[in-house]
């Protein structure tokens, strides 16, 4: 039986349409509609099928600014147990290594786990490398791109992996993290009574201060990459019908995508 299965979300805007402030450096989030991590709710799903097969605790884990605790009450509304906050302005400009090393701090906190899970990567940064990291923070092993969980048992999990052109079979002991991939699974829609329960449920919120860490590892102080600069790429709407016979229109149709370098 498992004691304690803990998926870590964040939350992102619900658009690409995103606006960088030109003094941060720093996604614009006041204002803009935001939704959990598309590859996060795969695991929060397997989290919730891992509780339902064998046992334990399901908590969410989130950082972010106070308007994250709404990604955990729908993680809850799925069927999460607990949601937990973290949430300070010195957490501020946080890149993946302040980031890995702030939800590492709270996860040792939280402490007596079997399973972290993370999603593959975050639509807003796309690196995939907070999972790892975390793992890397704690000292224990980790299995990126899960796409199946065969068994667990014995404190031991075999799981399937997906690679570019193949899938691997992996055998390793827990505690473990294990990033997923959106084949694990399709994602549950929350019932009513998880609706009401994720309103009525309390979100822990732990600042700075409460997850004893060192201070120089959290927020921009602890962040590596700096953003030197950023721009919004400019998108031209070009384009030329062409009309001829078959032969000609080849012919053409070469012409042009040859003045446009493409060939």
């Amino acid at each position: 039986m498992l004691k304690k299965i803990i998926v870590c979300i964040k939350q992102v805007p619900e658009t690409f349409e995103v606006k960088i402030d030109p003094e941060t450096k720093r996604i614009v989030r006041e204002g803009v509609k935001s939704i959990i991590n598309p590859y996060d709710n795969y695991a929060i799903e397997e989290s919730i099928r891992l509780k339902e097969r064998f046992g334990g605790e399901t908590i969410a884990i989130s950082m972010g600014p106070p308007q994250a605790e709404d990604a955990l009450r729908d993680a809850i509304a799925m069927g999460i147990d607990k949601g937990i906050l973290l949430s300070d302005r010195k957490f501020a400009g946080s890149d993946t290594l302040a980031t890995s090393y702030t939800l590492s701090c709270a996860i040792r906190k939280i402490g007596d786990f079997d399973i972290i899970i993370c999603g593959r990567e975050t639509l807003d940064g796309s690196t995939g490398q907070v999972g790892p990291e975390i793992a890397e923070n704690l000292g224990i092993p980790y299995i990126t791109f899960v796409s199946k969980i065969i068994d667990i048992k014995e404190k031991e999990i075999e799981c399937i992996r997906l690679m570019e052109d193949h899938y691997e079979t992996l055998k390793t002991t827990l505690p473990i993290l294990i990033t997923v991939v959106k084949e694990i699974n399709e994602p549950r829609i929350p019932s009513l009574k998880g609706l009401l329960k994720a309103k009525k449920t309390e979100i822990i919120t732990w600042k700075c201060d409460d997850l004893n860490g060192d201070e120089k590892n959290f927020g921009q102080d602890g962040s590596p990459t700096q953003v030197v600069e950023c721009w919004k790429p400019e998108i031209k709407k070009e384009g030329k019908i062409l009309k001829d016979k078959s032969e000609v229109l080849v012919e053409n149709l070469y012409i042009e995508l040859k003045k446009l370098g493409v060939v």
